[in-house]
């Protein structure tokens, strides 16, 4: 029997985190040698969903932990301090998670919250390699007698190398509608290349995905219209969260680097770098700058978390303005963020020597992976449409996409 709309509203948090904590620190513990490597955390991966990670907003009658969405994304923040690629590349899995959380009450849905608490994950394949026309489609899904067959092929398919489901954006060959289709991504007609060539977030598992007469089950075939509203913003604030957790790791180890400094110059103010107030200041001025992010990040989640409850809750008026609140908090979060923790992971170096570029300290990949991160879905795109809202009250874009564009 199908269970009823059953919420997560959220959980003791202390309680919650201390369950994933150990795991964080042995995860942080291998982080510069998997950088130096490029080595895919694929055995830190397994630990969280061993551990039951995948599930933390499953309602806790279902065997998940009942996380709140903003008690999800402090979750990660405190996973990006460990190791930022990790978060990153789960943000595919949890969105994947909330679209089904956000779905009618039937066996389908409660399928795939067992397969979560069992501990599958999901990782994601919707951009369009080539040079496809903006709003283009070229990967298909045909009917194929009682299900359907996926061919084609994704790029920054993040999470995919670690997952057990692939979420794939397709068109119908027959009806020509947009559709998630969920495939097993071990079947041998899906091939993952670990090609991605950004200077940051290396080890994300993204990269690009081929699908060739994948079959998908009908039931897997999900009409895209029907995906939850405030996608866009759940996957930006993922973004947000590894930005706030890299921001983190940087207030950690320029804190540590200080403490640990012997060499002083001869025109400094103390005999000790950890006692010079010029160099205490700057670790003041990068956790300000941290905790401003965290607060955003933390802060834009709280609308996502009012347009999930309306929505389940049947309140339309209620859940569109908790959608507007969620898109505008978001971009006003992500513009701000970005710059805060991008400032903040130059900054350290203000604080150390020359010793602080030592390729042995990898210092330099906090810089390097917020600056990726932040690259995603422009800012300043961002910050248009929070001005044209403010100014003309227009309604910020739920979907959009990429792709070429015409002449002139």
């Amino acid at each position: 029997m199908s269970q009823p709309n059953l919420l997560s509203r959220g959980t003791d948090y202390p309680t919650l985190a201390q369950r994933f904590r150990p795991i964080f620190r042995e995860i942080a513990a291998g982080a510069v040698e998997r950088e130096q490597a490029r080595r895919l955390p694929e055995e830190p991966i397994r630990w969280l969903k061993q551990a039951g990670f995948g599930a933390v907003r499953v309602p806790q009658e279902l065997g998940g932990a009942g996380a709140s969405i903003p008690q999800l994304f402090e979750l990660l923040i405190e996973l990006a301090e460990a190791d930022s690629n990790i978060a990153q590349a789960l943000r595919s899995h949890f969105a994947f998670v909330e679209d089904r959380l956000n779905a009618p009450p039937g066996p389908d849905r409660d399928k795939w919250l067992a397969r979560f608490v069992a501990g599958d994950l999901v990782g994601n394949g919707w951009t369009e390699v080539g040079s496809v026309k903006l709003g283009e489609v070229i990967t298909k899904v045909s009917p194929d007698g009682a299900g359907f067959r996926l061919n084609g092929a994704k790029y920054y398919s993040t999470g995919s190398l670690f997952a057990d489901w692939i979420d794939v954006y397709a068109q119908r060959t027959d009806t020509g509608a947009d559709v998630i289709a969920v495939v097993d991504a071990h079947h041998p007609g899906v091939r993952h290349s670990d090609d991605w060539d950004g200077f940051g977030q290396r080890t994300t598992g993204s990269g690009t995905s081929v699908y060739e007469d994948v079959p998908v089950p009908a039931e897997q075939v999900i009409p895209f219209e029907t995906r939850f509203r405030y996608q866009t913003a759940f996957y930006q604030l993922v973004l947000l969260a590894t930005l706030s957790g890299i921001g983190r790791a940087v207030e950690r180890d320029a804190a540590q680097q200080v403490s640990e400094r012997s060499r002083v110059y001869s025109h400094g103010n103390a005999t000790r770098a950890a006692a010079d107030a010029q160099v205490q200041q700057v670790i003041g001025q990068i956790a300000a700058q941290v905790y401003a992010a965290e607060a955003a990040t933390l802060r834009s989640a709280l609308p996502l978390q009012r347009a999930y409850e309306a929505r389940l809750g049947n309140d339309a008026a209620q859940e569109k303005a908790a959608n507007i609140a969620a898109e505008l908090e978001t971009a006003k979060a992500q513009v701000a963020v970005s710059e805060l923790v991008l400032r903040a992971a130059s900054d350290l170096f203000n604080a150390l020597g020359a010793s602080g570029v030592s390729i042995s300290k990898a210092l330099d990949r906090h810089w390097r992976n917020a600056r990726t991160a932040a690259s995603h879905n422009p800012s300043i795109y961002k910050a248009r449409i929070v001005g044209d809202w403010r100014i003309n009250g227009t309604e910020p874009p739920y979907v959009w996409q990429i792709g070429a564009g015409g002449k002139g």
